[in-house]
């Protein structure tokens, strides 16, 4: 049986997106101009770990919001270092040997209406050969200055505190990676915290992979690896490593350093090769040529993050106490590589998680003693690399962008909103959940979890997503996909026309479904087994056969509906029973609808008050769907009493979940329950689903109530996934294409299960033209 409608063939899918396209390119050209950041810092190609920062910084600034900023580059440059830039990120270029250069450039950015903030990537040794002038310079940018101090140093002299109090004078803020760094500013030189902001050294997302597997793809299999990585010089003080390895090699016969990274390009310049040879020299003094490999170049970043997950050990061995931040050490902790590290302050302060070892500078035996501890005890590796996950996870680019932009945004003011830029769609991870049999319930970290089995609520929303990823796409890779998941809920079904829920990993359906309620997951089950029906064509999507099986499917479960109590589970069922009609068009199943429409009606009746429009006495997990039903049911019958309790119960549930310009769902921690009060419900426990399942709502009441700000509400509860929530962190994994399981109190829970990953993808596809 087909539909009366137009359907998009892959063509003009492509014509329309092309139309897009260009009508997006005429709107970007008549757009306003957008607020200008100058950042003044060195930039690729110069290679220093300030340029890496800078290029990061501003990558991420821009994947993350959509026409927020227009960042340009002042690229720090002296008589000794000078590049050519092929990009137009770079539109000014200082010479800190040249004082005429530094009037030059602050004449620019003040004549620059457009220039709203300046903010200087600082570190003393750029403008050692003109501090006065630097500060001079400062002093003459009519723009607001941000420094961010790569390096405080403590103990200082009379000119090097003079020095940093002169910067932060002229500053309107300051940034530190480290607490220990604010602290040092504040007690040392005086700066008050209300102008420090502490935003931590950004850290790469990983998609994390296999270490067997990456050891094999770098012929060194079956061998023990520890590594260090960046570039060479004295102050790396890897010799210290060198002279820990005997001991290290007799606990450990099979034992692999890896030094990855050339020699500095400024070292290098004035000294050559010269610190590289010493350490080759050293490894032929000790006989250490079996057990050292220099991997002597610039790595780009995607071998870079293979190399140290393949680690199982990362040795830092830098000897400045004062190195108050490493880039190096992050990318190993983002990595989730166990570190074993000398005390500078970043390590300290990231170690005491638990997630690596500390030992004294300069001691070869004691770095011996704390490796072979690490390598010995592979329980403990585990551990030190599940807490340097959820150490980073906060500290990723993604989330230094939040951070970075809330600050500009601050500074610029005059009602400045940030406005996040949607990712492109992206279905790895769901791809990567899916066996033959269905999606996998649960994922440690991106990793399936096959032991978890899997569940016919997560293959019912996986298969809703599946239908519209096609709908956007065509491809013939997602029916496939619908083809799995409908058919594990088609083999969930029994022969009373109801459905069971658990299914472990061998196909057997498991004790749980004789200990839970499983009325929500019918429910849901109907909702996708509709929906399918609705928007695949027979033989054009889907064959007749599956097709009628759903048909069938679905039949027999409206015999027993009506003994149906659960609110969750009538609602689903009737989101899923108004598709399967817009198909069918039978009368009898719009008596169905109008009959449970009804049971959530005088549910309503019953528990609302003057002050509580709701259907129960509490709000607990997927509320929106009930009033969403609601407005289906008035879809299908034309019943407006049905039209009106929705809008009334919608608004009151958006009147407890709407702060302002964020959202925050109902936590599953502690409902929220009619009389308590609202202040004392606890953070945390925010899932994707109850998210996504608002963002559908809303979706749907816009389209019915158009002139209300629901439109706008769906952009601000998918804000929530990209950052725009209570902890300033992303939820969404663009890495993986994974969404993590959760919001708790001061952390997010970084697995990628089926359930959070599937909601956020529905949330997305929401914004897209499917029905």
């Amino acid at each position: 049986m087909k539909r009366n409608t137009t359907i998009r063939t892959k063509a003009s899918i492509k014509a329309f997106k092309d139309e897009s396209l260009k009508n997006t390119t005429a709107f970007s050209k008549s757009s306003k101009t957008l607020p200008k950041i100058q950042f003044i810092a060195t930039y690729p190609p110069r290679e220093c770990g300030i340029a890496t920062y800078t290029y990061d910084l501003k990558n991420a600034l821009e994947n993350k919001f959509d026409r927020c900023f227009d960042i340009k580059i002042c690229a720090v440059e002296s008589n000794t270092e000078s590049h050519t830039y092929i990009t137009e990120d770079v539109n000014m270029v200082l010479n800190t040997d040249d004082s005429e250069s530094f009037r030059t450039i602050s004449d620019k950015i003040n004549s620059d209406k457009d220039t709203k903030i300046v903010m200087i990537q600082h570190e003393f040794g750029l403008f050692k050969n003109n501090e006065e002038t630097f500060i001079t310079f400062l002093k003459d940018i009519t723009k607001p200055v941000i420094i961010a101090f790569h390096t405080v140093l403590p103990h200082p002299n009379k000119d090097l505190e003079k020095n940093v109090k002169d910067l932060v004078a002229v500053a309107k803020m300051v940034t530190v990676m480290t607490k220990s760094s604010s602290d040092l500013l504040n007690n040392t030189y005086g700066v008050p915290l209300d102008k420090i902001k502490i935003i931590p050294h950004g850290t790469h997302l990983v998609k994390h992979q296999d270490k067997a597997f990456l050891k094999e793809k770098y012929n060194i299999s079956d061998r023990k690896v520890i590594a260090t990585f960046g570039f060479l010089g004295p102050g790396k003080s890897i010799e210290t490593t060198l002279d820990a390895l005997p001991a290290i090699i007799k606990v450990h016969p099979t034992i692999m350093f890896l030094i990855v990274g050339k020699t500095h390009p400024t070292l290098f310049n004035n000294e050559g090769d010269a610190y590289k040879d010493f350490l080759q020299q050293k490894v032929e003094a000790l006989k250490l040529e079996n057990h050292v490999s220099f991997v002597n170049k610039f790595v780009p970043l995607s071998e870079l993050l293979e190399y140290l997950q393949l680690s199982d050990c990362y040795v830092f061995t830098s000897k400045d106490p004062n190195q108050a931040v490493s880039g190096t050490f992050s990318y190993a902790v983002s990595c989730g590589c166990p570190i074993v590290s000398t005390p500078i302050p970043h390590a300290t302060e990231v170690l005491q998680q638990g997630n690596g070892l500390l030992f004294d500078f300069g001691d070869a035996a004691q770095l011996a003693e704390k490796v072979n501890k690490l390598l010995d005890d592979d329980a403990l590796r585990h551990d030190m690399k599940m807490k340097g996950l959820h150490t980073s996870a906060a500290t990723s680019w993604e989330n230094s962008a939040i951070s970075h932009a809330q600050l500009f945004s601050e500074l610029i003011k005059k009602s400045f909103k940030l406005k996040y830029k949607k990712p492109e769609i992206n279905l790895n991870h769901l791809r990567a959940m899916t066996t033959d049999i269905g999606v996998i319930q649960f994922s440690k970290i991106n990793t399936p979890d096959i032991d978890s089995g899997y569940t016919l609520d997560d293959n019912a929303r996986a298969l809703i997503a599946a239908c519209d990823h096609y709908k956007i796409t065509q491809s013939d890779a997602d029916l496939k996909l619908i083809e799995t998941y409908a058919n594990f809920i088609l083999k969930c079904q029994r022969d009373n026309g109801l459905f069971l829920n658990y299914v472990d990993k061998d196909k057997k359906f498991t004790k749980q479904n004789e200990d839970e309620n499983l009325e929500d997951a019918n429910g849901r089950a109907i909702w996708a087994l509709g929906y399918t029906y609705y928007l695949m064509e027979e033989d054009v999507d889907l064959d007749a056969t599956l097709l009628q099986n759903i048909l069938f499917a679905i039949t027999q479960f409206n015999l027993k509906i009506h003994l149906f109590k659960s609110p969750r589970a009538l609602a689903f069922a009737i989101k899923g029973l108004y598709f399967f009609n817009v198909k069918l068009n039978n009368t009898k199943i719009i008596g169905i609808i109008n009959n449970l429409a009804n049971k959530l009606v005088d549910l309503y009746n019953f528990h609302s008050e003057e002050t509580w429009n709701w259907f129960e006495n509490y709000l607990t997990y997927a509320n929106s769907v009930l009033p969403e039903a609601l407005l289906y049911a008035w879809k299908a019958t034309g019943e407006l009493k049905f039209k009106a309790i929705a809008k009334e119960t919608f608004d009151f549930l958006l009147s407890k979940i709407f702060k302002k310009d964020s959202i925050r769902v109902i936590s599953n921690q502690s409902w929220l329950i009619k009389g308590f009060d609202e202040k004392l419900i606890l953070n945390g426990g925010e899932q994707p689903i109850d998210v996504a399942y608002t963002i559908l709502a809303l979706k749907q009441f816009h389209q019915a109530f158009p002139s209300k700000g629901y439109d706008d509400k769906m952009e601000i509860a998918f804000s929530w996934f990209q950052g725009n929530n209570q902890l300033k962190q992303i939820i969404y994994n663009p890495c993986t294409g994974g969404c993590h399981d959760g919001l708790e109190s001061s952390n997010v829970n970084l697995n990628q299960g089926a359930e959070s990953t599937i909601s956020y993808c529905l949330a997305r596809f929401a914004f897209e033209d499917i029905v």
